[in-house]
């Protein structure tokens, strides 16, 4: 193909210019830009898997320059290259790319920024129907958001979501309970009471109708029901909840609909 000839040339021209020469120092910096400029017209070719070569090939000449910024920049671009049609494709070099992208935003003492590429890998994988997948980079993307309370609940209620989606029942109703004792912690709370306000409340409200809807699913035994859920169930004794009731189905299409429902209206 023409279109891939002319690459190859001019991503070879531009290499070339990283070679050490007699008493000569390869011009990072230009080489930097000439990749750039590079990926950006590759891109609106729709050559998206050169153009993430190039990005990465940038990403390499500002390690160099010590410019972390700049290299954690072109990895992720690299990265969103990659994600494009083709993402499935290339699945492993896009993971790879927020990988190093990620570090270095966490050796840079940015986890704000860190946290954002988990999350879009996150909410990437969960897209192509990997929710298994995406589990545990919506939880580092939580543990990266210990200073920012609420937008650490916003992604463990998506490693909960994956976890229903994946049928571990058990694991997001631990999910949920966490949460729970996370927003009475560290909530906003009324004044003389142990009762979050605000986003925290709402929070909380939905983390406990999911617990209700799992342990219906789950029924676990008296002997192995936790004290706070056995509390949670207390709380909401219906008529419903009679094991001869008919609205004791098994409902798990359901429960998997209003969970996710509930915390995309948050």
């Amino acid at each position: 193909m023409a279109a891939e000839g002319d690459f190859l040339a001019r991503y070879r021209a531009v290499s070339n210019k990283l070679k050490k020469r007699f008493l000569r120092k390869p011009n990072v910096a230009e080489a930097s830009e000439q990749f750039g400029q590079l990926a950006k017209e590759l891109k609106q070719q729709d050559c998206l898997q050169y153009a993430a070569f190039c990005n990465l090939a940038m990403a390499r000449c500002e390690q160099t320059l010590f410019n972390a910024p700049g290299e954690a920049l072109a990895l992720t671009d690299a990265n969103r290259a990659l994600q494009a049609p083709g993402f499935d494709e290339h699945l492993q070099a896009a993971l790879n790319c927020y990988g190093f992208a990620i570090k270095v935003y966490i050796e840079m003492n940015q986890p704000v920024m860190a946290a954002s590429l988990c999350l879009e890998l996150g909410n990437a994988l969960k897209e192509m129907n990997r929710p298994g997948e995406a589990i545990v980079h919506y939880q580092r993307a939580a543990e990266l958001q210990t200073q920012m309370p609420i937008e650490a609940l916003l992604s463990m209620g998506e490693m909960a979501t994956c976890k229903i989606l994946t049928r571990d029942y058990d694991g997001a109703l631990s999910v949920f309970t966490e949460m729970q004792l996370i927003c009475q912690e560290r909530g906003l709370q009324l004044p003389g009471t142990s009762t979050p306000v605000g986003a925290f409340l709402d929070i909380v409200a939905k983390c406990e109708i999911s617990r209700v809807l799992l342990l219906m699913l789950l029924e676990p035994p008296p002997q192995k029901l936790l004290p706070e859920h056995a509390q949670t169930l207390e709380r909401y004794a219906w008529e419903s909840f009679d094991p001869h009731s008919q609205g004791k189905e098994k409902d798990t299409e359901s429960l998997k609909s209003l969970q996710t429902e509930l915390w995309y209206d948050i």
